[in-house]
């Protein structure tokens, strides 16, 4: 219903000047030989309107005032094209446009084409409001990729990503739980993760888990930018990841789009989408349903994504956006398994009454104007309605289910947020210069309901008919920030970037902690205020056209989350100085092509994660014994990431009747070693002092390899993939044999591949098909100390599917 009422709201809003047609803008599109040409992008030039050349190389522009232009028309492999026009009030002006093709452009651009799937690339110096000069970053373009698109597959999508780690332990898709350089993939929670430039996460201050993705169906690109964005972005030491949905279609009013997959264990997903261009609006919605019964037993989940975007020309320097997002999962939950359970069947589940369940809601406005050529302004207002529900038998994996009273845990968030950036160029030294600034302020509340007596029922019910919840905490965190970030470039080959973030955090907890004997116990209320600055160095030297060196050194932190203001007891003592975690990214690269047919990315990174914070026993004057949270030391993750892809047939021999082939190699070595971290311990009723110093941390393997290749033979492409993943702990102490809850222990390494292929039959029909885990390997990423444990978590095992697509 909110989605229904979100869209009439901006309907009414925007409808009176709508759909008033001014003057109109026509054309062809057409190379030297009179052919048409699709996707060429046509804008006036100081404005916001553009659209794009159809099928059939045909433009219309419409509903834009009279006076003089300049159109500006670009694609890649031809020569930009401008030209100066004039148009009345309720002109009819017919413009047709010859591109020339760009020599240098086009054998680059046509051997890219030749290769088939490329899938990886980077970000633009500048670009949406945003510096990324100097930055380790990549771009994962989705439709270049043969993957599991409608599961998520994050083995596949990631595999050209080198140095991320992913925890396979949701087969369902829903969840994503990535991290690089040696941290934690817990729900992806060291990124900073966003959708379309706002945050989707509870509150990146105070509670970053990602409950949310986007499905991969409609996701354009995949934008990561390395800990150096922490400056732009905020709080992260992973650095951003932002997931780019497919903008509204320029070329037409109206295209649709039906992508329907089956598979292995009930698999069923349709995907549907329309968009389109009408005048001065545009406009794109999609709808994902997904269901399946999971590979293991009780794995079944039933989902449902909505998506509605509509973007209005409000003039020729004003752009008005408003999208809004709904998600909402009936997820049964498998739990873990011991090392006894794992070995002797890794798809069994000893948990038939563990439910999961996350609504999701997110609107966003966004305006932006031109103030001129080389000034802009970006504004969007954003906001979270969403909650997370669980409900099971949570005792330790080597408990019987009991079958009595479930455990019920419910969180509300509702959160909303605004950020304007400030974009301006300006000449220095004879270059162009890039000054980017910008504001944000976030206010976050999580209500915390945990620890409720459900029902003895098998279904996902979160009623708790007995009582109260025992626990009911109430989080606040509000953030305002101020970043300014600026490009110097020195001449055509030199350019440094400098740049600093302040930052203003204020975070509360309070409420009751329990219930004991029908009594309450309350938390003495907890608050922290906390104001500091983030600064940063970043440069690239050009050795030629397509090859750089890049540099960066950025600080970074990770707030105090609601986690570390709540303890688990009512003995326990939260530090009243307890800080953020800081540190800072280093990165030191090369990368580039020196041949059209090689490509690669190589770098050393250091990641200083400075003020960790933990829980240490200590004793008091009396001799009585209690847990205190505090900062305990640092971690530092060092090592080298590397991506290399290679056309062996493009290199020899240029063209082929015969198809190309494409290779790649994603390597990452990562050294995540604790520092100075001391920890104390009770044993036998008396504190023990230890250090952690050399000990490697948890969940960080330390050799992260994935290999492919892709056959592509005109429209049809197969795409085999070989992830080579070294061994890791489960926790801080390294301990090697697990525990009888299996929460602790070793995690193996381990090797799993896929195939993969895609046909594009005619221009409107895409048949897919794949096996995930081609050889049915057992492995598991994850020893999970609750939910969704507690014990092993097992990956997938073989799976297939088959994916119809068809657009009109």
């Amino acid at each position: 219903m909110k989605f229904v009422y979100g869209f009439l709201i901006f309907a009414i809003l925007f409808s009176v000047e709508g759909f008033a047609q001014k003057n109109i803008l026509k054309g062809k599109v057409s190379d030297e030989n009179g052919n048409p040409i699709e996707g060429a992008s046509i804008y006036l030039k100081g404005t916001v309107r553009g659209v794009q050349s159809d099928l059939k190389g045909m433009y219309e522009l419409k509903d834009f005032p009279q006076g003089t232009y300049q159109l500006s028309v670009s694609l890649i492999g031809f020569q930009n094209w401008s030209q100066e026009f004039s148009i009345e009030a309720g002109e009819v002006k017919e413009l047709d446009i010859l591109l020339e093709q760009d020599d240098l452009l086009l054998s680059e651009f046509s051997v890219s084409a030749s290769r088939g799937i490329l899938g990886q690339g980077r970000l633009p110096e500048v670009s949406d409001f945003r510096i990324n000069a100097g930055k380790k970053n990549e771009v994962i373009r989705i439709a270049e990729i043969d993957a599991n698109l409608a599961m998520n597959n994050s083995r596949q999508v990631f595999g050209r990503t080198p140095g991320i780690s992913i925890w396979e332990n949701d087969g369902s898709g829903i969840q994503l739980g990535v991290a690089s350089r040696g941290l934690s993939p817990n729900r992806s929670w060291e990124f900073n993760v966003r959708m379309n430039g706002y945050d989707i996460t509870p509150d990146p201050m105070g509670y970053p888990e990602a409950y949310f993705t986007p499905p991969l169906e409609v996701v354009e690109q995949i934008e990561i930018v390395r800990g150096a964005s922490s400056l732009q972005y905020g709080p992260q030491f992973g650095g951003l990841m932002n997931f780019v949905l497919r903008k509204p279609d320029k070329s037409t009013r109206f295209t649709a789009e039906s992508i329907n997959t089956v598979g292995s264990n009930g698999l069923f997903s349709s995907f549907n989408y329309i968009g389109g261009t009408e005048g001065k609006w545009n406009y794109t919605a999609y709808y994902q349903k997904r269901r399946g019964d999971g590979w293991r037993e009780n794995g079944f989940f039933n989902t449902d994504h909505a998506h509605l975007e509509i973007n209005y020309a409000a003039s020729n320097r004003l752009k008005l956006g408003y999208e809004m997002t709904y998600m909402t999962t009936e997820t049964q939950q498998p739990g873990g398994l011991t090392d006894a359970q794992f070995e002797d069947d890794s798809q069994q589940s000893t948990r038939s009454r563990n439910w999961f369940n996350t609504p999701w809601f997110i609107p966003s406005i966004s305006a932006e104007y031109l103030f001129s050529q080389n000034t802009k302004v970006s504004w969007k207002v954003f906001g979270t309605f969403a909650e997370r529900n669980s409900v099971g038998f949570m005792r330790p994996i080597n408990q019987e289910d009991d079958l009595g009273n479930r455990q019920v845990d419910r969180d509300f968030y509702t959160t909303y947020g605004s950020e304007i950036r400030l974009s301006s160029t300006y000449e220095l030294f004879g270059q162009e210069q890039t000054l980017m600034t910008g504001l944000r302020y976030f206010n976050g509340n999580i209500d915390r309901n945990q620890r409720g007596v459900g029902t003895s029922a098998a279904d996902m019910d979160f009623s708790v008919p007995n009582g109260d919840y025992s626990r009911k905490l109430d989080y606040t965190n509000s953030n305002i920030a101020a970043f300014a970030e600026n490009v110097f470039r020195l001449d055509e080959k030199f350019l440094f970037t400098a740049g600093m973030r302040l930052e203003n955090i204020r975070s509360e907890n309070q409420g009751q902690f329990n219930l004991v004997n029908g009594v309450p116990q309350f938390l003495d209320p907890i608050e922290r205020t906390r104001t500091f600055a983030l600064l940063g160095l970043g440069a690239e030297y050009h050795l030629g056209k397509n090859t750089e060196f890049y540099t960066n050194f950025s600080q970074a932190y990770r707030p105090v989350l609601i986690s570390d203001l709540t303890p688990p007891a009512t003995t326990d003592v939260i530090d009243p100085n307890l800080q953020d975690s800081k540190g800072y990214n280093f990165d030191l690269g090369l990368r580039g092509s020196i041949f059209p047919s090689l490509n690669f990315d190589v770098s050393y990174f250091r990641l200083n994660y400075e003020d960790r914070i933990g829980t240490i026993a200590q004793a008091r004057e009396d001799g009585s014994i209690f847990q205190f949270r505090t900062n305990l030391g640092n971690s530092i993750s060092q090592g080298f990431e590397g991506y290399v892809e290679f056309d062996p047939i493009t290199a020899i021999f240029e063209s082929s009747r015969f198809g190309y082939l494409h290779l790649f190699a994603s390597l990452a070595f990562v050294d995540a070693t604790y520092g100075n971290f001391e920890i104390k311990t009770v044993n036998d009723g008396q504190v023990v002092e230890r250090n952690l110093k050399g000990n490697q941390v948890e969940n960080a393997p330390r050799k992260i390899n994935r290999y492919g290749a892709t056959y592509s033979l005109g429209k049809f492409s197969m795409t085999w993939q070989l992830s080579d993943i070294g061994e890791a702990y489960s926790d801080a102490s390294n301990t090697l044999a697990p525990n009888a809850a299996a929460t602790v222990g070793l995690i193996p390494s381990y090797q799993v591949q896929d195939l993969s292929a895609s046909w594009n039959i005619w221009k409107q029909h895409t048949l897919k098909a794949g096996v995930n885990n081609l050889t049915d390997e057992r492995y598991f990423t994850r020893r999970a100390g609750g939910y969704p444990g507690p014990g092993i978590m097992p990956a997938d095992g073989r799976t297939f599917y088959l994916t119809f697509g068809l657009k009109f």
